[in-house]
């Protein structure tokens, strides 16, 4: 054969090797996105290259392709053009390059033999088909020969032979006779793979006229005969026994030539009476488990699927009484090319690298030539981003214009391999496949996958949000598949929402959106529970179940797994099923099956059901024992065994059981004998030899089991030889050299007599070798000492006692002892996944090497150093068990940012092999632990200090820390949280500017690049202004968060820098909440222009009830929501008014009490109280002289004043809400500062919101504390008076003062 190709002069066939596009771009098998890509042509279909046809039918020579634009086709025959058009018997399929070549009107088969090779190409490249070699089929005649009749004395050998004519194919062999009967074939006659009819030795019967020899040519169906050939056997006395001759293969010595792949066939036949028998081994080694088989009467060795390693010399031992004689036959297997490593279709992008690499084996090596769209690459027009290297062509820097298809032929002598993969240079921006808001619905605590099946080129990179503008999503609590899917393992609540997946190269980006819902799982919260019913009773089983209300279960009730009957007694409930008039029928097993279409759940229940009494009175109960027991019928083997019930109390007997004791072996020992219908009182037994037999009967009905009856007489069965041997034997070795051979002994009842005793064989399997046997005493074990190591044996133990043996024993086949392991695993590899999870691969060692039965592979891991503190530690090695020939293993629970080292041991039944080299390998970051500890110590009026401790698992570099605090007082309302970041070096931190006998709750976490990570909490109180310190008064207009730190800005010991970057667009960011029993804090974050009109919308999670809006006045940053659940989920955004109607991302918070500690109320301090009574007291006179003063004549008519004037110090109590009036400055006509809500009628409305300044101190039922800040949140409980609403910017008068403390 010819070891190059090329496409003028080929002689040899190509095989075209279709692969999938996986190298640099995976194209999704989408079909839209399919039919846009342009792709070079692939061959989808061809003929076979030995194609050998039928010359009585149409040729039909296959050739399909695929690619876009679709390809067109053209021919070679014998290495030149094939123009079809001008040969009217030849046609070309439409849209195909398949040719139907007509033969059945008129063409000759034989005018189209030769070689045939098909070219799919379009403008981006061209592929070629395999050579398709046309044959066709012939089955020529038998020449005529004059056959003489054979002679031939009893007892020697024979041989007919067939010389069948040459056909094509080859035909089958097969001898009759004249009746077309097949000839009767046997170890003494056979046919040979020659097709010859051998004979060890003839008999008389042997001779017949009509030994025929026929061919059957299979593609044209025909068969053709040979003359009759004629055998007479004539008798000589006495006949002459010989010792065996090979009649096949001569001499002492063959040589043979087989290629991998193929079926090894060797044959021996050999001559010699009595008739040999054939034996076959393989010198130095064994035959190949699984693969070999024997035919023709062991005359023919067959050994399937042939490789290097089954190269040898093959030993054919033919033997009869009087003597062998054997045959070596040296098998070389050789190979034709086969793939190591197939071309492979490449997808780039213009501007990227890649590689083409053909790498095939066989024996000799073959030589490895390239083609580009047919062409010999090195005529091929050139390419400059192209490289060949042997069997790699290397790809720098590609081009559109690059796109071809590229053929690589593997040859040597015995054929060769040829494949096309094609080199597709596409630019394409990023498309995502997967449908837009598409709705995944999971089971809470179930992994859950949200699709983004994508495509570009280059090669998009992927990232998933949560939510519309939320950030980008990281973390060990996500799993990021390469196609595009995000996993969140174990899904919770909090998880669901909406997450946009954004698919970005450098020709575009491109976004989607799908929506997770996380469902509540199906529980069956009562559960059917086991009935005892009476007949014509009614029966019900309960099922109640919860379930996610969004989700519709159904409710199926089966009875024993299948159907309930179609019966109108059973009436299935909302929640329970009923069974009317119950009869013996509905006996079974319930099952309640609970489906949603995402999960189900099932419980079961068994009825049983009992006879209905006939009276109130009758006891059920078991039945009394059986009596009067008699044997009859006494035989050797046999006995027969009668008694009486005892009474069944009101329920039947069902059944009874027979029970026997052997007095001889086991006194007082009652074990099971038989079970017989409760309809029989006799039973016929079968008896053991050599037993001293006792019996007793147990009566059984549906409530249970009788007391066992008295015991019969005694019967003594005579002695026998064993009827069975030994159970479970094996054969399994202790040491490397010996063999342990272990059985079950029999039991004394299965003796059959005295003086048992055990005859243990073995002989090591696959050798010529003679059992060895040994009898040892009534004993489980014997050991054979001097075997190889872990070398298969045939094992069999037959027992025997003093009258004779038991039947021959099955064999079964134990091993010697095991060694350990002499090889490492070799290749070990370590990806690590994440922070804490690797996974480690290993090529497996020879199983030769094992010297045992393989368990599996051992992993030894142990923690060098952590990274981040560089400091060794006592070495803890770990170790991971992998059962079986696995080469990988994954490696959980490893510390983040450390140093590993790993190695591999084999381990089988002996122990553990050497290991392999020490693997090192690296974790990377995770996030910290939380900070070791937190103390705040020397609390003044207006500071805390605050010392921490690093975390004690650092788990990466530290970059910083971040401390929130908020105030927190008695009434459990939280106030603003306060953010503030920390460089990762300090270790203390003085807050100053704090309230005094103010409660703050802090929380302390660290970060490194990965995260922040678990936080510790700490609360401290400032100390009381004992000493009466009076402080500044607060501005009216400011809110909560700006009155905590009116006057500087938090200190620490290391101030950091912090640049505050004007945003490109408005945002609202950071929105948190902190939750009470009724009521929420919520405050967030705002950046864009000033003066923005804030909005809170909310509502309970999971719920598709409209969202609730409240008003923010002001521009404040925080609001309070009231009138909450508790103990209730809800979500919660802020969005701004006039600003392209804007908002925040949801956030979802549950009410509770706040674990909030005692603060220091100011209504009980005494110099307040004293305050209040004095300030009562002043406006108690003022009344009594304005009382006075009115009843003197009208001298001083206050309505009438007030009417006259409107004298806003002077407002009147209003008559529908019994509230005073707003108190102004005491300038008249004055207007009312910017932020009073009071109307020009001077009438108090309550506001839409509950967002008044009343809430926080401002308002008339607001109170100053004496720094200024105000208690009107923390004054203990709160009440809603009609005056809530009313907001002056200027101080609180002193009537509503009094209205207040009233």
């Amino acid at each position: 054969m010819m070891k190059k190709m090329s496409m003028s002069t080929s002689k040899t066939s190509l095989v075209l090797f279709l692969c999938q596009i996986i190298s640099a771009l995976d194209v999704p098998l989408d079909s839209k996105l399919l039919e846009e890509l342009s792709q070079p042509p692939t061959i989808t279909q061809q003929s076979p290259k030995d194609y050998i046809v039928d010359p009585r039918e149409n040729i039909v020579i296959q050739c399909e392709a695929k690619g876009k634009p679709p390809p067109s086709f053209s021919w070679t025959r014998n290495g030149t053009h094939f123009d079809i058009d001008k040969d009217a018997q030849v046609t070309m399929k439409p849209n195909s390059g398949t040719l139907v070549i007509n033969i059945m009107n008129g063409g000759k088969a034989e005018a189209y033999e030769g070689v045939y090779q098909c070219t799919a190409r379009n403008e981006r490249g061209a592929a070629v088909s395999n050579n398709i070699v046309i044959r066709p089929s012939r089955s020529p005649l038998w020449t005529k020969e004059k056959l003489e009749p054979n002679h031939v004395r009893e007892g020697d050998s024979l041989v007919l032979h067939c010389r069948p004519p040459v056909g094509l194919p080859p035909p089958i062999i097969f001898w009759m006779d004249n009746a077309f009967q097949r000839l009767p074939q046997s170890e003494r006659v056979s046919q040979g793979l020659n097709g010859d009819l051998y004979f060890s030795n003839v008999q008389p019967e042997d001779t017949r006229e009509d030994y025929i020899c026929y061919a059957r040519f299979n593609h044209t169906q025909t068969i053709q005969q040979k003359q009759p050939i004629s055998v007479k056997v004539f008798s000589t006395k006495p006949v002459t026994e010989r010792q065996p001759v090979l009649l096949t293969p001569t001499g002492s010595t063959s040589t043979k030539v087989e290629l991998r792949g193929n079926v090894l066939l060797l044959e021996c036949i050999a001559a010699g009476l009595p008739t040999p028998v054939i034996r076959w081994i393989k010198e130095g080694g064994e035959l190949p488990a699984n693969r070999t088989f024997f035919e023709n009467f062991k005359k023919t060795l067959k050994i399937i699927d042939v490789s290097e390693a089954d190269s040898g010399n093959y030993k054919c031992i033919a033997r009869n009484a009087l003597g062998s004689v054997h045959h070596v036959i040296s098998v070389t297997v050789k190979a034709a090319p086969y793939w190591i490593t197939a071309p492979r279709n490449l997808v780039l992008s213009p501007g990227e690298d890649g590689t083409l690499i053909c790498r095939a084996n066989g024996s000799p090596k073959p030589s490895i030539s390239w083609l580009a769209n047919g062409v010999p690459i090195a005529i091929a027009p050139e390419d400059p981003s192209r490289k060949v290297d042997g069997d790699t062509i290397i790809f720098s820097h590609v081009q559109e214009r690059s796109s071809a298809v590229y053929q690589c032929n593997a040859s040597n002598e015995y054929g060769y391999l040829l494949a096309n993969a094609f080199v597709n240079v596409l630019a394409e921006p990023p498309r995502i496949l997967t449908p837009a808001n598409k709705l995944y619905q999971v089971i809470a605590d179930s992994p859950a996958l949200l699709d983004c099946a994508y495509f570009g080129s280059p090669k998009p990179e992927i990232e998933w949000f949560k939510g519309v503008k939320g950030s980008i999503l990281r973390g060990n609590e996500y799993v990021f598949h390469d196609n595009g899917t995000l996993e969140i393992p174990v899904a919770q609540k909090s998880n669901a929402g909406t997450y946009t997946c954004v698919a970005r190269n450098e020709l575009g980006k491109i976004q989607n959106e799908v929506q997770l819902e996380i469902k509540d799982p199906t529980m069956i919260i009562k559960q059917p529970e086991y009935k005892v019913i009476q007949r014509y009773g009614q029966v019900s089983f309960e099922c109640i179940i919860k379930h996610d209300s969004t989700l519709l279960p159904t409710v199926t009730w089966l009875k024993d797994n299948d159907e309930l009957p179609d019966d109108e007694r059973f009436l299935v409930g909302k929640d329970n099923l009923t069974i009317m008039n119950v009869t013996d029928k509905d006996d079974g097993t319930y099952t309640c099956i609970v489906n949603t279409t995402l999960d189900s759940v099932s419980a079961s229940a068994v009825l049983t059901v009992v006879a209905a009494p006939p009276t109130p009175a009758i006891i059920y109960a078991r039945p009394n024992p059986p009596f009067d027991l008699e044997l009859t019928g006494q035989l050797e083997r046999s006995i027969d065994l009668s008694w009486i019930p005892g009474d069944e109390n009101n329920s039947p007997i069902t059944s009874f059981v027979v029970e026997f004791e052997d007095a001889l072996h086991e006194p007082g020992v009652w074990r099971y004998q038989t079970e017989v219908p409760g309809t029989q009182t006799m039973a016929q037994l079968k008896l053991s030899p050599y037993v001293n037999y006792s019996f007793r009967v147990i009566a059984v009905n549906r409530i249970g089991r009788s007391q066992p009856s008295e015991p019969s007489e005694q019967y003594l069965t005579k002695s026998a030889s064993p009827d069975e041997n030994p159970a479970n034997v094996q054969g399994i070795g202790s040491e490397p050299d010996n063999l342990v051979i272990t059985w079950e002994p029999l039991k004394g009842f299965q003796s059959n007599g005295p003086g048992l005793q055990y005859k243990v064989s073995w002989r090591q399997k696959d050798v010529d070798d003679e059992w060895t046997s040994v009898i040892v005493a009534n004993v489980s074990k014997y050991i054979v000492s001097g075997t190889p190591t872990f070398v298969p044996y045939e094992v069999k133990v037959q027992a025997l006692n003093d009258l004779g043996y038991a039947p021959e024993p099955s064999e079964v086949i134990g091993h010697s002892g095991e060694d350990l392991p002499m090889v490492a695993p070799g290749n070990v590899q370590v990806h690590v996944i994440n922070s804490t999870l690797a996974k480690v691969h290993w090529d497996p060692v020879p199983l030769k090497s094992v010297r045992g039965h393989l368990q599996g592979y051992k992993v030894y891991y142990w923690k060098v150093q952590s990274l981040s503190r560089r400091s060794r530690r006592h070495i803890e090695k770990k170790i991971l068990t992998f059962r079986g020939n696995k080469t990988f293993g994954m490696l959980p629970g490893l510390e983040p940012y450390s140093s590993y080292k790993l190695n591999v041991r084999v381990v089988n039944g002996k122990g553990e092999g050497p290991a392999s080299p020490d693997k090192i390998f690296k974790t990377p970051e995770g996030v910290p632990s939380s900070p070791s500890f937190l103390k705040i110590t020397n609390p003044t009026l207006d500071s805390l200090t605050l010392e921490w401790g690093s975390p004690t698992h650092p788990n990466g570099v530290l970059t910083s820390y971040t401390l929130k605090f908020q105030p927190i007082n008695n009434t459990h309302e939280l106030g603003p949280l306060v953010e503030i970041r920390i460089p990762a070096n300090e270790s203390s931190l003085i807050l100053k500017n704090l309230n005094y006998s103010t409660r703050y709750k802090f929380y302390f976490n660290a970060q490194t690049s990965v995260g922040s990570g678990s936080q510790i909490t700490e609360e401290a109180v400032t100390i009381m202004d004992e000493a009466g310190i009076l402080h500044p008064a607060v501005d009216a207009g400011k809110g909560y968060s700006e009155i905590l730190f009116a006057t500087s800005p938090v200190m620490h010991t290391v101030r950091p820098t912090f640049y505050k970057v004007q945003p490109l667009y408005p945002r609202i960011r950071n929105v948190t909440t902190a939750a009470a029993e009724t009521y929420a804090n919520i405050s967030w974050e705002y950046e864009g222009p000033d003066h923005a009109n804030f909005y809170v919308e909310y509502g309970v999670a999971g719920s598709k009830e409209d969202w609730k809006k409240e008003i923010v006045n002001g521009s404040r940053s925080f609001f309070v929501l009231k009138g909450l659940t508790p103990g209730t989920a809800y979500k919660v955004r802020v969005g701004a008014e006039g600003l392209s109607g804007f908002r925040s991302s949801e956030d979802v918070f549950e009410t509770g009490p706040a674990m909030a500690s005692r603060q220091v109320d100011i209504a009980t301090q005494g110099w307040f109280i004293g305050l209040m009574c004095a300030v009562a007291l002043l406006i108690l006179i003022l009344l009594i002289v304005c009382f006075i003063r009115r009843n003197k004549g009208g001298k001083y008519p206050v309505k009438e004043k007030e009417d006259a004037h409107a004298d806003p110090e002077i407002q009147p109590m209003k008559e529908d809400d019994g509230t005073f009036g707003e108190y102004s400055d005491a300038e008249d006509h004055k207007p009312l500062k910017k932020g009073s809500r009071t109307p020009s009628d001077r009438t108090v409305k309550k506001e839409d919101s509950d967002d008044s300044l009343v809430d926080y101190g401002e308002g008339v039922n607001g109170q100053f504390n004496e720094d200024g800040s105000f208690i009107g949140q923390y004054s203990g409980k709160k009440e809603k008076e009609p005056a809530e609403g009313n907001e002056s910017s200027e101080a609180p008068s002193p009537v509503n003062a009094m209205n207040s403390f009233v």
